[in-house]
């Protein structure tokens, strides 16, 4: 009996390279050279990688069965076979799946990110809108409750302003006169308003400060310092009285001659009337806000004072351009966004990882005898590091070794 030794072999060899039966043709029709565009990009997006991976699988089998005939649990190794080419096609079905649930789950995140625009340029829209009210509440939570007295302070510092404007408008002519008569030059009043405006800012201020010293040397009851304040006092009260106080009570003598017939008001009583108006106007003001104001301006001026108190305030929140209630939103977002990020990125790389990894375990089983991946994979953090798998491999080698 002869027997065809070259047929054997021929059939031989057929089954050990039974993957180039098939192989080319499932890689022209997976690639789709010669379809239609759509066709084509539908193949190459569910096919290429599944069918490369079917081929790889197949290669890595022929060699895995043959070393069956000398392998140590022979069951076991065919039984990982088996399963491994479970896993194959469970991360095939994966893979597809995979790729209608990306794209669900990118449209879901795109109307959701366009919404969270929508509602994210609305709420910064108010927040712009409300901004001036809450800076004007914050401005008032922190006077209010600040220890050093700051409208006592805006409001001695405005009525010095409003005292100064009206006696630049009563004393502006008298200065006018005054000072062309010495100069020869006639000068316009506009002119000398601002420079007159300032200096009787000044004096105004200055004797609310003398007022204020004065008041706490008779706290303190230090004779020699009460007669030296007031004698200053008294002179500050006679410069205002001639020369501020007295100018104004004039400009009230037509009104007064328009009441009565034959009116004078004489020295005595104008000057009289301008020191009731001057301790009126101070009595006012000083036990108003004055008396808190001024040691307060007193203390900015020399340096010293506010500093303390406003080291003594308690810590205070900082101001911030938007509301608590929008940033925690913002944070919220910020959440959201990351989260859903990690979702998309899950979606997108998990279903081909997970083809690529039952392919890869294909060929670590035919050299350990085990899987190097755990299929299917749940979510990112099943992707395990380079280390973290040689360390899964490494007890296994070390038994191999030992036998």
């Amino acid at each position: 009996m002869v027997v065809d030794t070259s047929s054997i072999l021929q059939f031989f060899l057929a089954v050990l390279l039974f993957p180039t039966l098939f192989q080319s043709e499932f890689l022209q029709f997976a690639w789709g050279a010669d379809d239609v565009v759509w066709v084509m990009v539908l193949k190459r997006l569910f096919l290429v990688l599944p069918v490369f991976a079917i081929i790889a699988g197949c290669w890595v089998s022929i060699p895995s069965l043959l070393t069956v005939l000398f392998r140590h649990k022979r069951q076991e190794f065919v039984t990982a076979l088996f399963i491994t080419w479970w896993d194959l096609g469970k991360s095939i079905a994966s893979y597809w799946g995979g790729i209608f649930k990306f794209l669900v789950t990118l449209l879901g995140s795109l109307v959701a990110l366009l919404k969270v625009t929508v509602f994210g340029l609305w709420s910064i829209m108010q927040e712009i809108l409300f901004l001036p009210f809450r800076l004007m509440r914050s401005a008032g939570q922190s006077v209010v409750s600040s220890p050093v007295p700051w409208i006592a302070v805006f409001l001695t510092i405005f009525w010095c302003l409003i005292e100064a404007m009206i006696f630049t408008y009563v004393t502006s002519p008298l200065v006018a006169d005054t000072l062309s008569n010495i100069t020869g030059e006639q000068l316009s009043i506009g002119l000398m308003r601002i420079p007159l405006f300032i200096f009787l800012f000044f004096v105004v201020l200055g004797s609310y400060a003398v007022l204020s010293n004065l008041v706490a040397a008779v706290k303190s009851k230090n004779v020699y310092s009460i007669v030296g304040i007031a004698v200053i006092e008294f002179v500050v009260l006679f410069v205002e009285v001639v020369f501020l106080y007295r100018e104004f009570v004039d400009s009230l003598v037509p009104w007064f001659a328009q009441y009565s017939e034959g009116f004078e008001l004489g020295v005595f009583w104008t000057l009289a009337i301008a020191c009731l108006a001057w301790f009126g106007v101070r009595s006012i003001s000083w036990f108003l806000f004055a008396a808190h104001g001024t040691p307060t301006i007193l203390s900015v001026i020399q340096g010293k004072g506010l500093g303390m108190a406003a080291a003594s305030e308690p810590a205070k929140t900082r101001f911030v351009a938007f509301s608590s209630e929008f940033i925690n939103k913002i944070k919220e977002e910020a959440d959201w966004i990351k989260t859903k990020g990690d979702e998309l990125l899950a979606a997108f790389m998990l279903p081909p990882l997970q083809v690529v990894a039952a392919t890869i375990n294909f060929c670590i089983l035919l050299v350990s005898g085990k899987h190097l991946f755990a299929l299917p994979f749940k979510s990112m953090d099943s992707l395990l590091s380079s280390r973290s798998l040689l360390e899964n491999l490494a007890p296994h080698r070390e038994t191999v070794s030992q036998a």
